[in-house]
This record gives structure tokens, sequence and C-alpha cells, in this order.
């Protein structure tokens, strides 16, 4: 019986220490952003970790606009290439064009 009250006695004070350090409601207030998130993470860890980090959804934001940078970077690239197929496929066909309205 004793020991039970010693154990239960350090967990107490371990909860008084939580609650002091303002871990309980980081946690808690993580929690909540967790349960309201419309759609769930797949890494519930990994969503804590982001949030409890101090840098909260803004980090997720950063990733996302880096992924969303680097897709457009890569279409930038792509339309760049196009265009420059294309402006060398019309200097092919122009100066044919210009011999013609010429005769």
């Amino acid at each position: 019986m004793t020991s039970y009250r010693a154990a239960d006695s350090k967990r107490e004070e371990f909860r008084k220490y939580l609650e002091k350090a303002g871990v309980i409601d980081a946690l808690t207030k993580v929690l909540v952003n967790l349960y309201e998130e419309p759609e769930k993470p797949n890494n519930a860890l990994e969503f804590l970790n982001q949030h409890l980090s101090g840098a909260g959804p803004e980090t997720a934001d950063v990733e996302a606009l880096k992924v969303e940078l680097a897709e457009l970077k890569a279409k930038v690239s792509q339309l760049s290439d196009e265009n420059e197929d294309l402006r060398s496929k019309l200097d092919k066909y122009e100066p044919a064009a210009t011999d013609e309205g010429a005769n």
C-alpha cells in the first residue's frame, strides 16, 4: 500500500511539473489541432513534431510551397524548350514565306 502511494505521489508531482512547464497545454493544443484537421495526415507523429516545434503549420506550408516551386520550375523549363523548338521551326519556314510574298 505504501509503494502505491509513493508511485501515486511521484505521478502527481510529475503531472504538476508538466502543467507548470506548459507541456500539458501545448500537447492539448496540438492534439486539438490534429482532431480538427479536416484531412488527417498520414503520419500523425510527424504532424505532432511539426506543430510542437514551434514552426506550426507554416512548416507544412513551406514544404508544400517548395514542392510547388519545383513543379513550376520544371514546367517553365519544359515550356522554354518548347518555345525554343517552335521558334526554330518558325525561323525555318518564315524566310520561305517572305520569299513567296516578294515574287
